[in-house]
């Protein structure tokens, strides 16, 4: 048997962060197509309502390009770059892989997830409401779920808002609506074939949906690319395609040359890496990778919310304790990954206060084994700053560090970037 190539775990690191954006900062300042780009090169961007700070999409991508322009994300649902589906959770995905997700949410595996579950239970309770409200969108067009919505003490309307926002929100899970559009990031619901006809006036993509071993094909075979590096069983996860793959499941893909199988130092399993970052894999084992970025993450970044890759690819054991009971939190309601040159340092508990234009640091908490010395309170001062900057806080508030020694460091070097 041929020997597999074997990369150290900090390789294995920098391959990960090249695949998915995060290796070195953004070379200009972001453009919208660049947006879509980055959505394509992770193939699903998470959605999230929380807005303690920005919401998660647009951090995702803050993350990736530096300062843009939010509503360029807003822009690129209404024009069709991207669509809404039910992925990894609630995400959005480029419009050229409509037909995969479109063929997933049909299967029978994927009536596990919730909101299938829900979708079918609401298709099958409530079929007088769901044709109703179709024929509704047939007749008048695009329809957001407060458009039904009554005052308590009325007689009139269709349903109780609650009915009507789960009728819609099914018939979006089943595929019958899309998301035309967001107001107020708040989902603008049409028919399936008018929002593919709109898009498809701007972009080129075949809504055909395929079969099952293509499927099969495009979904490991991108979740492995978007991932970098990855071993067998955390590759279902990205596109919650169901169980766990096991190694003898790549075996086919490894033989055609489609995946390369490696050795990473510290695993016991093997790690997978898609053909076309044959060249990613070259340059990390001729130690030619640098990882120059530092900047805030969003929870619900693909770097780390499978929780078990975090931990074996960054040491990085981290928990989203929002929906923990206040008393039994660690770190915070809504805590952000701190990256750092290519090592997760440590979380920040933020709050953004827009009205006043602060952006409030609760409390930052530095890994354990992190050197906190000044030139990391500079890097992360800046990526703090410049954050804040972006999202219209720029007045800073800083409360504790741990450990508090590093809380002098970083006071010094925030006021020293604000003062610039």
């Amino acid at each position: 048997m041929d020997t597999l190539p074997r990369l150290s775990l900090r390789q294995a690191q920098l391959i990960q962060l090249a695949a998915q954006g995060l290796l070195t900062p953004p070379r200009r300042r972001a453009r919208k197509a660049d947006l879509l780009a980055a959505i394509t090169r992770m193939r699903v961007l998470q959605i999230d309502t929380i807005q303690v700070v920005a919401r998660s999409p647009y951090l995702v991508l803050y993350s990736r390009l530096g300062a843009y322009e939010p509503s360029w994300l807003d822009e690129l649902l209404a024009e069709g770059g991207v669509f809404e589906c039910w992925a990894h959770e609630a995400c959005f995905a480029p419009i050229v892989d409509y037909a995969l997700h479109a063929a997933h949410g049909r299967q029978d595996a994927r009536g596990q997830h919730w909101a299938m579950r829900h979708a079918a239970r609401v298709r099958r309770d409530q079929a007088a409401a769901v044709d109703a409200l179709l024929a509704h969108v047939r007749a008048h067009g695009a329809v957001k779920s407060a458009d039904f919505a009554r005052p308590a003490r009325s007689g009139g309307g269709w349903w109780g808002w609650k009915d009507e926002k789960r009728v819609l929100e099914a018939l979006f899970a089943t595929g019958e609506l899309m998301v035309a559009r967001r107001e107020r990031f708040q989902r603008v619901y049409d028919l399936r074939e008018r929002v593919l006809e709109q898009a498809r006036a701007r972009h080129v993509f075949d809504p055909r949906l395929p079969d099952a071993t293509t499927l099969r094909r495009e979904f490991t075979l991108g979740a492995v690319k978007a991932l970098g590096i990855t071993q067998a069983r955390w590759i279902n996860d990205y596109f919650r395609r169901g169980t766990r793959l096991r190694d003898d499941a790549l075996a086919d893909f490894v033989a055609s040359g489609a995946l390369l199988q490696i050795e990473v130092a510290g695993w016991e399993a093997p790690a997978y890496l898609h053909a076309d970052h044959a060249c990613l894999l070259a340059q990390a084992r001729a130690n030619r990778l640098r990882a120059t970025h530092t900047s805030l993450l969003s929870p619900f970044d693909p770097l780390v919310w499978d929780r078990e890759r975090a931990a074996t690819v960054f040491g990085f054991d981290y928990r989203l304790e929002c929906y923990t009971p206040a008393p039994r939190r660690r770190h915070g309601y809504f805590v952000l990954p701190l990256l750092r040159r290519g090592r997760l340092v440590g979380r920040l508990d933020a709050k953004a206060h827009r009205t006043a234009g602060v952006f409030e640091i609760k409390a930052l908490y530095l890994e354990q084994g992190v050197t906190p010395d000044a030139a990391l309170a500079r890097d992360l001062a800046r990526a703090i700053h410049d954050c804040a900057r972006w999202h219209g806080t720029p007045r800073l508030r800083l409360g504790r560090c741990e450990p508090r020694a590093f809380g002098a460091n970083l006071r010094a070097a925030l006021q020293a970037r604000t003062a610039q």
